[in-house]
């Protein structure tokens, strides 16, 4: 099997035939027109969201205490009422103003640490919720005010496998950079082979349906040595803030990589932050992944790292993109 041509088969790996050096793969520039990413990066961010924004991983919302999140601006406290169900609404509390998100849950109710005022999630004394969802692998709320659109019933979930084959694992992390910085670099694939070595090899972009902002995408995971994963990947911005990478032909078919764009706010400086988070979710129907699934409490760990390797690189594409976007600097 050809590591460049990804075909189901016995064995998910393959032996590439012989080692490039870095400097010797094929450029990639020439394709990376800024002029197409940029007009596949308009039409994205021009795509509502129903005004639904990603806050954090499911699983990290634990019953006996809230988190809290500056988004957009504005301060929310989220947290698990007796249910199981996720409440949201703004961080300060509405008697006098103490941060919601230092206090305690009890029995599915947030009690403010300063005087006790409790919050069961429904309206109380001019605090008003936030609609909030959780898909089971993320936890979304809706911000109206900061997002300006005809508001929906729920987020667009991205299609994924089916939660009880598959095991997700969720990373996080704050760049300085906007959410369209975030989502033109995962429009740009041309990228993988050259910024992220350690990672990929032989990558080569077949299709970039330019109406469709869909990149299709040949590429091999790099395990050790010579020995690679191939797959074939799809890119898509299905919303302004979300860009889904889904492998379509090869080992894990289906499994999915969501990235996800929270803006937070500025910074001390007046910089714009924003948060990043990743929801890695795969499957595949080989035997052996059954083992996987089983050790999940193991794996996820190990999945949270090769993505935060990962985004250790393109937030710092992010970051020089919006401050050269920021200077007036930015090519195009």
């Amino acid at each position: 099997m050809s590591a460049r041509t990804p075909r189901r088969g016995r064995f998910p790996l393959a032996l590439r035939g012989s080692s490039v050096a870095w400097e010797r793969q094929r450029p990639t520039w020439r394709e990376a027109r800024p002029g197409l990413i940029a007009d596949a990066l308009k039409r994205a961010t021009a795509r509502p969201s129903g005004n639904w924004y990603v806050l954090c991983a499911a699983r990290d919302l634990v019953a006996d205490r809230p988190r809290g999140l500056t988004v957009a601006g504005e301060e929310v406290v989220v947290w698990r009422g007796a249910d199981g169900r996720v409440h949201a609404g703004p961080g300060s509390c509405p008697h006098l103003g103490a941060p919601l998100a230092q206090s305690r849950v009890r029995c599915g109710t947030l009690v403010c640490h300063w005087h006790g005022l409790a919050l069961d999630g429904g309206p109380f004394a001019g605090w008003e919720p936030f609609p909030a969802y959780d898909d089971g692998v993320l936890v979304w709320v809706r911000l109206d005010r900061s997002g300006g659109e005809e508001p929906t019933e729920r987020p667009a979930v991205p299609v994924r496998p089916d939660p009880a084959g598959a095991v997700a694992a969720v990373w996080s992390g704050v760049g300085v950079c906007e959410p369209e910085d975030v989502v033109a670099n995962r429009l740009d694939p041309w990228h993988g082979a050259w910024f992220h070595p350690y990672s990929f090899v032989d990558l080569t972009v077949l299709d970039a349906d330019a109406e469709a902002d869909c990149f299709l995408v040949d590429v091999s995971f790099r395990l050790a040595g010579r020995v690679v994963v191939p797959v074939r990947a799809r890119f898509t911005a299905p919303g302004p803030r979300t860009v889904v990478m889904e492998i379509v032909e090869g080992e894990g078919l289906g499994s999915v990589v969501e990235t996800h764009a929270t803006p937070l706010g500025q910074d001390d400086r007046g910089r714009p932050r924003t948060r990043v988070v990743e929801a890695v979710v795969a499957a595949s129907d080989r035997p052996g992944f059954g083992v996987a699934r089983a050790a999940a409490p193991l794996v996820r760990p190990l999945m949270r790292a090769a993505a935060g390797r990962l985004w250790r690189d393109d937030l710092a594409y992010a970051e020089r993109r919006w401050e050269l976007r920021s200077e007036g600097r930015f090519p195009g």
